[in-house]
């Protein structure tokens, strides 16, 4: 299947077929079954309980307005915990109704007590304007309802901060804004009696244990002023919650996780786009979009695009009057499927791709505004977005979810499956499965997703990247004290030495006060420094952001940049003043960016000494540079040329587990001398995909090196590191399933049916040395001598 035709017209697009019907006449749009695994998710009947007797009636009758006619059994019991002192985390399914239980505690305090104020918090600002949409919808007296981010213009924060009981704004601005200037909100936080933590599943790796420090600084202000409020989590299903929770807020967490809420059946579709025929010449989507560190490869094509397939499978159910939500890993990928569902729409009927956008993250706020308005109201039939709408925002009203490639984790996939269907209905959900180790694993291996449980959520609060930076700005919001220390947990007093002895503390009778005039910067996210705008330079007009780390890849010179379907290509990047300047061109080529990777052990944590194989956990210092750029046609993905560049190298310290294996080893295995570079790097990007598999991650989270001999080891070695400053939790991870994780990694490669090696096995989409040299037959072998020594 070359291309799908175009998409045959509904006469209407108010209502679409049913979802066995939609999924029985998408299968039969083209040549062969692309559908690998069909998954029945039955409807469940729920059960309701009777509203708490401390729910005043004011707020009852508000809810009943809204159509609440009855709290679910879940939210019942979770709302009274909250309401009697506890902190709690309701862990539910998508849609089902853990507002409520947050909300009926927190407004009925706000209506018992006059003074009483409540913060929320949610990781993205769609969420947070979400919220405030349906608490203002309430209509509640006295609340006043406000949101309090990078978006507030400035005429209205001290409004905010004087009237405001309930102040919705998420970590970012908690910690840039109302922390550092806590004094102009004491009045709010000495009456602060919840805190609102939503989507706090997202909150893992190295953002996730920031947020858990920047809510301990909430709480020693709070505890300043004399407040102690209660803590109250919203969580899609995940493992152990309480036990997460606790981690994130340093508090003991109560969890309610058994859902009693109505759901519509879903079915549920596992999608592998079909092999292209050797001598395709169709127009491929190259793969890079897939992820936005796109230091893209020379692959051959071996099975049709997922962004292609998915933006055809969007524009078929569009035309079908089917409302539906594509969900892409990254922001050019979001632009390349939504462009792709416009065009083919157009080509049907004229006008009628005006039905379909994209959603990302770098936009500005009025866009955003407007594409949630559009969506809701029903202007917008298809959306293609970023996981920014993969939480809680209200879509009513959805009949299906593309979901294009895994999104790492099964917490994320079955958040994003649950978009559609919000009312009850039934819906449809398809997981179109990229080139890619672990995405073909998955689809053939449909028990590793719908018989196992969801992971649970990995953060390390004790991560001294992580903390030392975290005590400097609790420092500058008031003297530390010895008292502090058991609020910061594990490793602050060494992380506290740490700081005097560098000159940013100086230790006093009284606590240890921060010596400089200017706040310690400290990026939450890990996304490598401040976002860089993008301007275009004949008008001036900012057009988007990109973040930091992410700005070597996509905007050097001469990167061509898509923004709503309008390609541009960058001038110059100017990362001092993080600008990036760029001219509207519509070029036959795209740009893929291509990097070096040096690597160097610092210490050893852990090991295990399996005689000619070795497994290790420890520190590393990995050295990244872009170097290069391909320009390749869109028509036929030919390499047109490599054009160097000169962007400055950036130093990481990580954590890494790595294997080594002795020459004699690989020789009785077979493998030759001259081919074991191949084999090593084959294996490393196998390793690399199915990561996930064991850990809360994707492969964009981490990143591997691989040689027939490093001079740390002396010995070949196959390296696979957290891409986040003083590691994440993955290689932890790794290393404590080493066998179980290499032995998924063997099977993906066995049993993938190419020659010579693809996508779906041993080529990586971020490989640096253009997927050369690789041999999947030596991968096997010696994936095959390390699972034969290592320990299970």
């Amino acid at each position: 299947m070359e291309s799908s035709a175009a998409p045959t017209v509904s006469a209407g697009h108010d209502s679409g077929p049913a979802p066995v019907d939609l999924l029985r006449r998408l299968r039969a749009r083209g040549a062969g079954d692309p559908v690998t695994h069909v998954e029945r998710v039955p409807a469940r009947v729920g059960v309701p309980a009777p509203w708490p007797a401390w729910a005043p009636s004011e707020l009852r009758a508000a809810f009943a307005r809204r159509g609440v006619v009855a709290p679910w059994q879940h939210q019942a019991e979770a709302a009274t915990l909250a309401y009697d002192g506890g902190h709690v985390i309701v862990a539910t399914g998508t849609a089902s109704g853990k507002s409520l239980a947050y909300q009926l505690p927190a407004l009925a305090t706000l209506l018992a007590d006059p003074r009483a104020t409540v913060l929320y918090l949610a990781p993205t600002k769609a969420l947070a304007a979400d919220q405030l949409r349906a608490v203002a919808g309430l209509d509640l007296e006295g609340v006043r309802p406000a949101c309090y981010d990078g978006d507030t213009p400035r005429a209205e924060r001290e409004w905010i901060r004087r009237h405001s009981r309930f102040v919705l704004t998420n970590p970012d601005m908690l910690h840039h804004g109302i922390l550092p200037g806590h004094a102009q909100w004491s009045g709010f936080l000495r009456r602060l009696a919840y805190v609102v933590i939503d989507e706090c599943h997202t909150y893992r790796g190295v953002f996730g244990s920031h947020v858990a420090h920047v809510l301990r600084r909430l709480r020693r202000q709070c505890a300043r002023f004399g407040a102690n409020p209660v803590f109250v989590l919203a969580s899609a299903t995940s493992g152990d919650p309480a036990t997460a929770a606790g981690r994130l807020t340093g508090l003991p967490v109560t969890a309610v996780t058994e859902d009693a809420s109505p759901r519509g059946g879903v079915t549920f579709a596992l999608w592998e786009p079909p092999l292209l025929p050797p001598d395709s010449t169709s127009p491929p989507v190259p793969a890079q979009a897939a992820g936005d560190h796109d230091a893209m490869t020379d692959l051959v094509q071996v099975r049709r695009s997922a962004l292609r397939e998915t933006a055809d499978l969007l524009a078929d159910t569009v035309a079908e009057g089917v409302r539906t939500l594509a969900f892409v890993r990254s922001r050019k990928g979001a632009e390349v499927v939504a462009a792709n569902a416009r065009r083919a729409l157009d080509d049907a009927v004229p006008g009628l791709g005006d039905r379909v956008a994209a959603y990302r993250g770098g936009y500005l706020r009025e866009e955003r505004r407007e594409l949630e308005r559009a969506l809701l109201h029903g202007d917008l039939l298809g959306l293609a977005s970023t996981n920014a709408l993969e939480l809680g925002v209200d879509l009513v009203g959805l009949d299906a979810v593309l979901i294009c490639g895994y999104p790492g984790t099964r917490a994320s996939l079955w958040q994003q499956a649950g978009r559609a269907g919000r009312s009850g209905q039934e819906a449809l959900a398809v997981l179109v499965a990229r080139d890619d180790p672990l995405d073909t694993y998955l689809v053939h291996h449909p028990e590793a997703i719908f018989g196992a449980p969801v992971e649970a959520t990995v953060l390390d609060p004790a991560n001294p990247y992580v903390l030392a930076p975290q005590l400097a700005c609790a420092a500058v919001e008031a003297p530390l004290t010895p008292a502090d220390l058991a609020l910061f947990g594990d490793g602050a007093k060494e992380a506290i030495d740490q700081l005097v002895e560098a000159g940013a503390l100086r230790q006093r009778p009284t606590g240890w006060y921060w010596r400089h005039r200017e706040r310690p910067e400290v990026d939450l996210r890990g996304e490598g420094g401040a976002p860089v705008c993008v301007v275009e330079s004949a008008t001036g007009r900012l057009l988007g952001t990109v973040d930091g780390g992410s700005s070597h890849f996509l905007l050097h010179p001469g990167a061509v940049y898509l923004h709503q379907g309008v390609s541009y290509v960058v001038d110059d990047l100017d990362l001092a003043d993080g600008c990036a300047l760029v001219h509207v061109e519509e070029p036959d080529w795209s740009t893929h960016a291509r990097d070096v990777t040096d690597l160097s052990v610092v210490s050893v944590r852990s090991y295990v000494d399996a005689g000619p194989v070795g497994m290790f956990l420890g520190e590393v210092d990995v050295t990244s540079q872009v170097v290069s750029y391909q320009r390749r046609r869109i028509a036929t993905g030919e390499v047109i040329d490599t054009r160097p560049l000169d962007l400055p190298t950036r130093e990481l310290r990580t954590v890494a587990v790595w294997f080594t294996l002795s020459p004699r080893s690989l020789a009785s295995a077979g493998v030759q001398q001259a081919d074991v570079p191949g084999a090593l790097h084959a294996a490393e990007h196998a390793a690399i995909g199915l990561l996930p598999l064991m850990a809360t991650c994707d492969r964009w989270d981490i990143g591997g090196l691989s040689t027939a001999l490093h001079p740390d080891t002396e010995a070949p070695t196959v390296f696979v590191y957290d891409g986040h400053p003083g590691g994440a939790g993955f290689a932890e991870r790794a290393y404590g399933t080493a066998s179980a994780w290499l032995r998924a990694t063997r099977d993906a490669i066995a049993e993938c049916g190419c020659e010579t090696g693809c996508p779906s096995c041993v080529q990586s989409p971020k490989c640096g040395n253009g997927n050369n040299p690789l041999s999947k037959p030596d991968a096997i072998r010696v994936l095959d001598v390390v699972l034969q020594n290592l320990p299970a």
